[in-house]
């Protein structure tokens, strides 16, 4: 890659945007950089945007300077200088891609009204081309912005433009040289290599944004999987994260409709707690214990002696990803009993343990063939895993029971209590794909004349109410809304029916209701009494359920005779009609 694309480049139709808003006229691009100046006072927001583009593509011109150091220099272990500039780069185009992105919501909606057709071919198109912007910074700047791409693609609520795009970020991570890994090796673990494994790949088998895995050997024989977090990262992490902030910061303060600090609140915290292997091996180790009685799920060993806060050596399980069904289907086994195993275990950890996996996508879970079922889970990765408040784990369970009776005062009641309001009636539709009036059965989806009334109330929606609704959610919602919605992509993909998550669901919701962690360490190992109370709660759910969905059917029935009898009558009137027409 030659120097040039290093440089963040300035879109000719954003350049355009970006003058047009300040009143400018667009030059050519020698004018530009030659007499293009900004006046020494304004207060207007506009202003501001078009300041700090203009600081942006400044900066840029220095990342010449940049790849000298880089060549120089391991990118994974750079000099302080290096480092230093490489920052300003790093944070310019951060800014640049950010106002632009903010300048063409506000320039290309402005006039609009929300509920127009206009409008929201607008706001598609601004979608698109935002995500782009988005997804492109985060491919320069690697590292924790491919983190965060990957961490807001995984949100259900951000626009499907925004998701589609950076899901590409997943499978995007250039191994480390192992020159600097095997420093980072040496130096945690106070030995060299040969000391401590009898073999050891330089290849690594993954790698990831933050992270790499080579296979061992220890001298035990053992075959382990050697997680090694790249070397700087914390330094990046401390610009990186005060840059988002104050982006976020900045944008709410000229524009308050548009909230994004909550984002970038939760991915701080998310990727403070991944950059410690001690923790990831505890939630590991914790994992293990609440899944002990399920021959189902396989954790990996973690060998403490070979665990710091940046080497993590856990035992090597074999497997393959769980959305790759052409292997699920090469060991002779459904795709639809893989998924309900996953559903079931997630359905465990968030309304039962409350302690969840908050990165379940598909490299992070494996199907490994063998044992008396088949096959197992193998989870791995537990750096980002998170403890529910115990009174926001049972008013989940609660709402999960409303969603499913389609309990509407109960869903407005809980809205509230997890403070959200009005906005609670979209949760139906966001957890199960109906609303809390439709006459379907569940998992069935929503009828044309329900799709068409929702289309109509989401045109009201602007972009400022779901970022307000996103930003009133507790801090645990939005993490399960992100492990639900990775979830429901695995079991897409695995081509399983949605009533299998949405019954696993509402099983875990009642059984997580009359268990109580504090007194009950083991859901397990539970009382026989009150396993028995659990089951008795869940059929009589099923059963309300079901008399629901087959009271819908007799109604559905009677409509579809009525209307038969109706239009069989109606021909027998114009028959009789007709033959006396002749008649006369």
């Amino acid at each position: 890659m030659g120097r040039s694309d290093r440089s963040p480049k300035i879109p000719e139709v954003e350049l355009r945007l970006l003058l047009r808003l300040s009143g400018k006229k667009y030059p050519t691009k020698m004018e530009f950089l030659r007499k293009f100046k900004f006046p020494a006072r304004s207060r207007s927001p506009i202003f501001v945007f078009t300041v700090t583009a203009g600081l942006a593509i400044t900066a840029a011109t220095s990342s010449a300077a940049v790849s000298v150091f880089r060549d120089s220099a391991s990118v994974h272990r750079p000099n302080k200088l290096s480092t230093a500039v490489e920052g300003v780069v790093r944070s310019s185009r951060a800014i640049y891609a950010i106002t632009v992105t903010v300048a063409d919501y506000k320039y290309s909606l402005r006039r609009l009204t929300a509920d127009s057709d206009e409008y929201i071919q607008r706001l598609t198109e601004v979608h698109s081309r935002s995500a782009k912007r988005i997804l492109k910074l985060c491919e320069s700047n690697k590292g924790f912005y491919v983190k965060a791409g990957q961490f807001v693609a995984t949100l259900k609520l951000v626009p499907k433009e925004y998701s589609l795009a950076l899901s590409s970020l997943q499978d995007q991570a250039v191994p480390c040289n192992f020159q600097d890994i095997k420093h980072v090796l040496t130096s945690n673990l106070g030995r060299n290599l040969p000391e401590i494994f009898l073999s050891f790949d330089e290849e690594p088998i993954a790698a990831a944004s933050i992270a790499q895995v080579h296979h061992a050997v220890l001298k035990d024989h053992q075959e382990v999987a050697v997680k090694v977090q790249y070397p700087g990262l914390k330094q990046n992490m401390k610009l990186d994260t005060m840059i988002m902030s104050f982006l976020s910061k900045s944008v709410v303060k000229v524009f308050p409709e548009y909230r994004f600090d909550w984002l970038v609140h939760e991915f701080v915290k998310s990727i403070s707690q991944e950059l410690d292997f001690i923790q990831e091996a505890k939630n590991s180790e914790k994992i293990a214990t609440n899944f002990k009685h399920n021959k189902m799920i396989t954790v990996p060993t973690v060998f403490w002696e070979f665990t710091t806060t940046q080497v993590l050596t856990m035992q090597f399980c074999k497997g393959f990803k769980v959305d790759d069904v052409e292997a699920i289907k090469r060991i002779n086994l459904s795709p639809a009993k893989v998924a309900k195993v996953l559903v079931e275990v997630f359905a465990e950890m968030i309304f039962v343990h409350g302690f969840i996996h908050g990165d379940p996508h598909p490299g992070n879970i494996l199907v490994s063939p063998g044992g008396q079922n088949g096959f197992s889970l193998v989870l791995l990765d537990h750096g980002n895993c998170k403890t529910l408040d115990e009174g926001f784990r049972r008013d989940f369970c609660r709402l999960w029971e409303a969603l499913i009776l389609l309990d509407s005062t109960k869903i407005q009641e809980l809205g509230t209590r997890f403070g959200v309001g009005q906005y609670a009636k979209f949760f139906p539709v966001i957890f199960t794909g109906r609303t809390s009036e439709s006459k379907s059965g569940l998992g069935k989806g929503m009828s044309i004349q329900e799709r068409q009334k929702l289309k109509q109330e989401l045109k009201l929606l602007r972009l400022e109410d779901v970022t307000t609704f996103m930003g009133s959610l507790p801090p645990d919602f939005l993490t399960v809304l992100r492990t639900d919605g990775l979830i429901r992509s695995i079991t897409m993909k695995l081509s399983a029916p949605q009533r299998v998550r949405l019954l696993a669901y509402a099983k875990c919701a009642v059984y997580g209701l009359g268990y109580n962690p504090a007194f009950e360490p083991d859901f397990v190992e539970k009382s026989i009494i009150s396993k028995s109370a659990m089951l008795v709660s869940y059929i009589r759910l099923r059963l309300i359920l079901e008399l629901m969905e087959l009271f819908q059917g007799m109604k559905k029935l009677k409509h579809t005779i009525y209307t038969f009898y109706g239009r069989v009558l109606d021909g027998i009137t114009r028959s009789v009609k007709l033959v006396r027409t002749k008649d006369q």
